[in-house]
């Protein structure tokens, strides 16, 4: 019943602008074009929604899917210079925009939880072997800033171990700095440009964003994979994974538990900083989902968009139903906030 009034709206809301122009809103080519356009925002918002269940926020998701659509681009020239095929290239970039994405949630989910540690540890490694790549990996220098990355990770490891109770920070202040953090590296590594792929790169990233062009027919009944975009039913298959994982299984009910009241879930034996890091990771690998999917959309890979995207995954989320104070949500009330607002935006 909570998610009835979301979908009675969105109901609400496209059929106001059908009434006002039949011939041109309310096509099935429309229709097409609506979902694609709620598919980045909108599978960033199933781990916004995530987050907000548990007590938390993310002011930082816009961010994360411009670092993750430009880490995606740069990828893909980088391997196309090394002569791989356009097939590997694309697999291999879009795992590299993935592991992006779950290790900048990751990062900020073991600041919230106070594990400042977790976060260096990794960075330190990261930075030294970018440095060690571009320096040679059988240089002094290289072999040295190796050394380097791993002593720093050690000592971070070791000094978040020691540090008790932990630092912690709210969410609000760490994803907002992120967002800034984020976004200048996005723009740093693209040099404040965007990336384009060669002119003649085809892939079949491209065409996941394509509105389909099959025709309208009575014999399109029997062929639903043709309905809609491919990156439509990546949308629609992630958004009843993340409703099966949040209603039938164990650490969906933890996140519930926490977000109504973490003290509580903590004395009923809710492991919740490990929960908290899980579901912090989750949202990060699945807004790397959506930059990897909006390289495909603007085939090309931008540091300048997405500044509204935490304000657009946020109100889907809450205009879906789910409450700032934590608690509650779902993941179709979310899907459907996420659908107002596109239709909002495409019927004006």
């Amino acid at each position: 019943m909570e998610t009835a009034g979301p979908l009675l709206a969105m109901a609400a809301v496209w059929a106001l602008f059908a009434a006002l122009r039949w011939n041109t809103f309310a096509t099935w080519e429309n229709a097409q074009n609506i979902l694609l356009q709620t598919v980045v925002v909108g599978i960033a918002a199933l781990g916004g929604t995530m987050i907000i269940i548990s007590g938390g926020i993310d002011l930082s998701v816009g961010s994360f899917i411009v670092l993750v659509a430009v880490t995606t681009a740069l990828a893909v020239n980088a391997l196309l210079a090394h002569e791989w095929s356009s097939a590997a290239a694309v697999c291999a970039a879009a795992a590299a925009g993935l592991a992006v994405g779950a290790t900048s949630g990751l990062s900020v989910g073991a600041m919230v939880i106070g594990r400042l540690g977790r976060v260096v540890a990794p960075l330190a490694v990261g930075l030294a072997l970018l440095v060690a790549w571009k320096w040679g990996w059988g240089t002094g220098r290289g072999v040295a800033m190796l050394v380097a990355g791993g002593a720093v990770a050690a000592a971070a490891v070791w000094a978040d171990r020691r540090l008790q109770p932990p630092l912690l920070l709210t969410p609000f202040i760490i994803t907002l700095g992120m967002w800034g953090a984020l976004r200048g590296a996005a723009k740093g590594l693209a040099s404040n440009a965007a990336v384009y792929p060669p002119s003649d790169f085809k892939t079949p990233l491209f065409d996941f964003m394509r509105l389909p062009q099959a025709k309208v027919d009575a014999t399109l009944l029997l062929r639903p994979w043709q309905w809609w975009s491919p990156g439509v039913w990546i949308f629609l298959v992630l958004a009843l994974v993340i409703a099966v994982v949040l209603k039938y299984t164990q650490f969906g009910r933890h996140v519930y538990a926490i977000g109504s009241n973490e003290q509580t879930a903590r004395l009923c034996g809710v492991h919740v900083e490990r929960a908290k890091l899980k579901v912090y990771a989750l949202a990060g690998l699945l807004a790397g989902v959506a930059g990897v999917l909006q390289v495909g959309f603007n085939k090309l890979g931008d540091p300048t968009p997405g500044a509204g995207y935490e304000l657009k995954v946020i109100a889907g989320g809450v205009i879906g139903g789910a409450s700032l104070s934590g608690g509650a949500g779902s993941v179709l009330g979310t899907v459907a906030g996420a659908l107002m607002m596109t239709i909002i935006d495409n019927g004006c």
